[in-house]
This record gives C-alpha cells, structure tokens and sequence, in this order.
C-alpha cells in the first residue's frame, strides 16, 4: 500500500509539474517549448528545489542544445546555492529513466557534477556505469577528464589520465590527448604538452589543429613567445600542417588579450598579403582588443573595414563591445549610429549599455535622441519600463 501510495504521488506530481511551464494554458507544449519555457524560468528563478521542479517538468535531455545550456544554468544555480545534495538527488533521479540509462547522458552527468565542483561523484558516476549497464569508452572517460577542468582540478586530470586507460582498459583517442593538452595550458604548464605529443606519437594519434591551437594559445598566456614559434615550425616540418585561420584567430586573441592589438593586426595584415581571407571572429577580436586599449579609432576602422569590404558580419557580440566602449571613450554619436544598427537587426544591447547611452547623448546636447532611445526601450522591454521611467525623468527638460 505504501508503495502504491508512493506511485500515486508520484503521478500527482507530474501532472503539478506539467502546469510549471505553461500555467496559463491547457495546450500541451511540444518538447522544444518546454526547453524554451525551462530555460527562461531557470535564468531567474533562485529557489532550489524550484530549480529543481523546473528541469523535472522539462524532462532535460543531453541531446538537445537549448537543454544543455538549460542544465548548465540550473547546476551553476543550484552550487552557488551551496545546494549539492540536490544536484547528486537530481542527477541520481535521472538515470532511473530509461531513455537517459545511456553513455551519452551519463558522460554529461560527469561532466555536470564537475560543473558543480563534485569530482568524487563525477569519478564514482563512471567508476558505477557498468553497474547500468552501460559500457565504458573514451566518450565517458573523456567527460571525467574534461569535469576536473571545469572544476580547475589540473592534478586530477593528470591521474586519471596516467591511470585509468589502463585500469578500464580503454584506449585514448585524439579527444583525450586534446583534453589532457588543455589542462596542461589551463594551468600554465604548456611545455609539458611536449610529452603528450611524443605519447600521441607513440600510439600513432597525430595531433590536429585544436592540439596546436590550445598549446599556442597557452604558451602565449604564459608570453614564452619562442615556444609559440617552436610550436609553428612543428606544426609544418614535422605534422605536415599549414596555420589555417583557427589558428591565425587564436594567435591574434592571445595578442588582444596581452594587449598586443598592434601586433595582432600586424598578423592580420600578414594574412591578407599571404591571400588568406579572415573571417568575421577575426575581426570581432581585433575590435575587442583595440577597444580594451582605448584605441577607439581603429577599432571603429576596422569595423567599417569588415562591413564594407571584407564581406564579413559583425555578430552581436561586436556590436554591443563597440557600444559599450565607445560610451565609455564619450564617444556618444558613434556609439549611437553603431547601436541603430544593432538594434535593426534585432541586437539590444544591456540595460547598462543604454543608460550610459542615452545619458551620454543628453550631455552633448541631443536629449531627442536619447529620449528616442527611452521609448524604443519601454516598448522593447515592458518588464522594465518603471527603471526606464526613472532613467527619462532625470534627463534634462
């Protein structure tokens, strides 16, 4: 009886939980509007077991992107909430299904409770998977690796790589020796990466464009700039691979970073006279560099550059940098013309943004445009109309 009551709670539930993300309709929502629905309630939702109602009403699975994210936000929620005994009921709940007993979501789990800062039930989640069932390979191994780079535990990494291939008898392929490159430069140890190679060329795995692009972009990060050269030169005599422009992009956001941007656009010019076409990320990093370093002028022509002749475009990210920092250079009428293009193509940028905006333009005179601005914004974003209120009722009369 108490288990037949147990089931009937059960049921009732569900049919609780189904009414949570669409409580205004009796339509069934299809499977990609739930996603949807969950993600939206999840981003400002900041009960726990809320959260946790959310995910279940949703029924999240791996294979779905907008899920993937919906399950990321929900754990990084729930461990800012210190609520970790709920994150290892949910993700122990989730097994039971049985279109989740499966390599794929158990890989995601580990990978989850990494998020989470929980390595020892990430390692247990593996070390139990054939007790599901379920076989393990390089996919989930790959997963547990990859958890204790998210939980920035770099040691781990390197023991479960030196031991467990071995110990499960599974074989690492390109993604684990990618993974393990990773951590090394993570954690400012990118020479070491040199004896990952001579091991991936002694299990005849060549390394591939990612290998070299993640160990150039940490020898960059630790600024041993002969290595970045050493590692070229390797690249081409001994693995026979050209620089293709992913690694061109990475070499000149590692510049950007270092506020080189005079340096990445030196590489930028240098693939332009090899006949090598950028593409728009390397353009959006040059922007973002330049604008870091207050070089407002040439962040604004390389940007005319990419729209009017490259035939690249800019993504929304490219915008909203360049209207945040040409505000905060006071350069409020550009600002104002790069946002008008933003915005048509349906690209807001944040709150913040637009109130230093539409407060810059009224300090130079042009309180039209800025309460121009007010309106598009009350009618764009209702729920924020009272803070827009406010903002409008402080520009001068």
């Amino acid at each position: 009886m108490a288990f037949l009551s147990k089931l009937r709670l059960t049921s009732i539930q569900r049919r609780n939980l189904s009414s949570i993300l669409n409580p205004n309709s009796n339509t069934p929502l299809s499977s990609k509007d739930k996603s949807r629905a969950a993600l939206s309630l999840l981003k400002s939702e900041k009960n726990p077991e809320r959260i946790l109602d959310i995910c279940r009403a949703a029924s999240l699975t791996p294979d779905s992107h907008l899920d993937r994210i919906a399950f990321s936000v929900a754990i990084s929620k729930l461990s800012d909430s210190n609520y970790f005994e709920g994150i290892r009921c949910f993700l122990e709940e989730l097994k039971s299904r049985p279109d989740l007993r499966t390599e794929k979501f158990i890989s995601h789990s580990i990978v989850l409770y990494g998020q989470a800062g929980m390595l020892d039930n990430a390692r247990q989640t593996f070390e139990k998977m054939h007790d599901l069932g379920i076989d393990r390979t390089a996919k989930s191994l790959n997963a547990l690796l990859f958890s204790c780079i998210v939980a920035k535990n770099y040691a781990e990494v390197n023991r479960i790589f030196l031991e467990f291939p071995k110990k499960y008898g599974i074989e690492p392929n390109l993604d684990t020796f990618n993974t393990v490159i990773k951590a090394f430069c993570e954690s400012g140890s990118s020479s070491s990466v040199f004896s990952i190679l001579a091991e991936m060329d002694r299990k005849h795995c060549k390394p591939n464009s990612t290998s070299f692009g993640t160990l150039i972009a940490g020898f960059y990060k630790e600024e041993k700039y002969d290595d970045v050269g050493k590692v070229l030169d390797l690249m081409k005599k001994k693995y026979d691979l050209s620089p293709g422009i992913s690694i061109y992009n990475i070499r000149i956001q590692s510049l950007c970073k270092l506020k080189k941007s005079v340096e990445a656009k030196a590489l930028l010019d240098g693939m332009l006279s090899r006949g090598m076409k950028p593409n728009s990320v390397t353009y959006c990093h040059l922007i973002h560099g330049f604008c870091k370093e207050g070089n407002l002028d040439e962040a604004m022509k390389l940007f005319k550059k990419m729209v009017n002749n490259s035939g690249c475009k800019p993504d929304s990210d490219c915008y909203f940098t360049l209207v945040y920092f040409l505000c905060q250079g006071g350069d409020f009428e550009n600002a104002l013309q790069i946002c008008k293009e933003s915005m048509a193509k349906g690209w807001i940028p944040n709150f913040g943004t637009m109130k230093s905006l539409v407060n810059g333009l009224a300090s130079i005179s042009k309180v039209d445009e800025a309460r121009e601005l007010v309106g598009q914004m009350k009618e764009k974003f209702s729920k924020q109309a009272d803070m827009w209120d406010q903002v409008e009722e402080d520009l001068p009369k």
